[in-house]
């Protein structure tokens, strides 16, 4: 690893003006590498309202005014800039759920499509797949010697999922997600830290803030946790700009003091994923 990696996650509360998203995100992403962070990343739909009736209206091709900021700060930084995600649409009119990731080039380095849609209708109704198209692809990006896994939000309800990236060498899951006020009490910290623990990787998730002008209220909690399931740094669940550092010779001991990964069972079952996207 050419330099040690100090991860930062920007907390930043949503509006309903993209021009105003887009600014408050770029002067987030200067506070975090000014905090020594230089792997920083953003909130699920950091540029519109997380309203799916409409995200038509803020979606973006590829480039676009959002993927141009981000590549702009990851340069201007010097960092990898994992823009949390924003609605892309491509030239048949789909809709995607899309993680945009920069490196300290302003050069792109992948992106993932949210694969699990959020569909409920129990405390709330939000139906994704009505204007969402899923992406069918496990993301992995590789910078300066660090291997790490783009998980949107619901994507880290599935133990397979988190686990594949684990055995494809992920040594940390970045996980851009807007839980809400229901979910989050009860899942948000319960999820992230179990998925620390099972795949032995750090983990960190990246939340907006709570508005409560919007229609969607954000749990908040960003935070970073390590192998062991130990929560390094949390906010609350206003606008923050929070820091950890990610070890990988801490990781490299949990790994040998419980060797999970290695007493798998694979005579008796395993794991396989598709690589479908193009």
């Amino acid at each position: 690893m050419q330099q040690p990696i100090v991860i930062g996650i920007c907390q930043m509360q949503v509006e309903d003006d993209k021009s105003l998203n887009l600014r408050k995100a770029e002067q987030m992403v200067q506070i975090a590498a000014e905090q020594g962070a230089n792997l920083v990343v953003l909130p699920e739909v950091f540029h519109a309202p997380y309203e799916p009736a409409g995200f038509k209206y803020y979606a973006e091709t590829f480039p676009g005014p959002s993927t141009e900021m981000l590549s702009r700060a990851a340069a201007r930084y010097n960092i990898c800039l994992v823009g949390g995600s924003i609605i892309e649409t491509d030239t048949a009119g789909r809709l995607f759920n899309t993680s945009y990731v920069f490196g300290g080039n302003g050069e792109l380095l992948g992106k993932h499509r949210k694969v699990h849609l959020f569909d409920v209708d129990g405390v709330i109704t939000f139906k994704e797949s009505e204007v969402i198209t899923p992406g069918n692809d496990l993301t992995l990006i590789d910078y300066q010697g660090l291997r790490f896994g783009v998980m949107i939000c619901y994507d880290i309800r599935f133990p397979e999922w988190s686990r594949a990236a684990a055995l494809e060498g992920a040594q940390l899951v970045v996980v851009p997600g807007a839980f809400n006020m229901s979910s989050g009490p009860s899942f948000w910290e319960l999820m992230m830290r179990t998925r620390a623990v099972d795949n032995q990787v750090y983990i960190a998730a990246a939340s907006p803030a709570r508005n409560l002008t919007a229609s969607y209220h954000a749990w908040g909690h960003s935070m970073v946790v390590d192998p062991w399931g130990k929560i390094l740094t949390e906010a609350d669940n206003e606008e923050e700009v929070i820091t950890a550092a990610f070890d990988p010779t801490y990781m490299e001991k949990v790994r040998r003091d419980m060797p999970l990964l290695k007493h798998r069972r694979g005579d008796l079952y395993e794991l396989k994923y598709s690589r479908a996207e193009k």
